[in-house]
């Protein structure tokens, strides 16, 4: 399907590896020119020059920690109007809620909630005038089904779902969305991270505990970011006019519901 975006710009957060990677290929893939960022300016160079080898689209770096104003700066600077937004960032690491401080909360609750608001504000209205944006933002399952250790993570997370609920409503006329992704469980450095937690209080091997979770998703394996990127993609699309102010969970079935 030709998602209709081809020579679109996108700012795509946190994108030099993991389920921001995927989704910068899909755009690419697409057609569209990109601004790309990530804390590790080598990894992220590494990356841009992949995209550009495969894909032959403009791929702009941008380095640097997506939640500094600096960096939402540069962002902007070098792509002043984006067409397409994705918001991403790392979350705050497995930590038990009582051994979080105000200074973690607060940094937990800027870099998942707060950023991504900041970003909005800034390229909403230049959408709506143009008469075409696509904002997508990635937060988690945990959003709606938590996860012990992830607790700020979730929380910082579900206020941006409830805070741009209203907001997607209101420039829906205008020919611009705003959506989120849940994913579940997919085979990223976060994921892992999860597992060597999980598997030190079950007191089992990492491999161990790495088969009981694909064992528990009904779809029997971990998600890959080549297949998060695609509906990333589509949620960019031309054709998602009609889509806004969503929670697309992609977990293989993990989240028990029927609505």
């Amino acid at each position: 399907m030709d998602l209709g975006i081809r020579g679109k710009s996108a700012i795509m957060c946190a994108s030099s590896r993991g389920l921001g990677l995927g989704c910068a290929s899909a755009l690419a893939e697409a057609g569209c020119a990109l601004v790309i960022n990530g804390r590790d300016a080598d990894t992220l160079a590494e990356t841009a020059a992949g995209l550009r080898t495969r894909y032959g689209v403009t791929v702009t770096e941008v380095a640097g920690d997506v939640s500094k104003a600096e960096v939402q700066e540069a962002l902007l600077a070098a792509c002043p109007a984006p067409d397409i937004l994705v918001n991403n960032n790392g979350g705050p690491p497995l930590r038990d809620f009582r051994q979080l401080d105000r200074e973690a909360l607060l940094d937990g609750v800027t870099q998942n909630m707060v950023t991504p608001i900041e970003l909005i504000r800034s390229v909403i209205d230049g959408m709506a005038e143009r008469g075409f944006g696509r904002i997508v933002n990635i937060t988690s399952l945990s959003v709606y089904q938590p996860i012990p250790g992830l607790d700020l993570s979730s929380g910082a997370r579900a206020g941006l779902t409830a805070f741009l609920a209203g907001i997607a409503r209101t420039v829906a006329g205008s020919n611009v969305t705003i959506n989120n992704i849940l994913p579940g469980k997919f085979d990223t450095d976060r994921i892992r991270s999860t597992l060597v937690f999980a598997a030190e209080k079950a007191g089992v091997s990492v491999e161990e505990q790495a088969k009981k979770v694909a064992a528990d998703i009904p779809a029997g394996r971990l998600g890959t970011a080549e297949e998060f990127g695609k509906a990333c993609a589509f949620l960019c699309s031309a054709h998602a006019g009609y889509i806004t102010g969503q929670n697309l969970i992609l977990d293989g079935g993990l989240y028990p519901s029927a609505f």
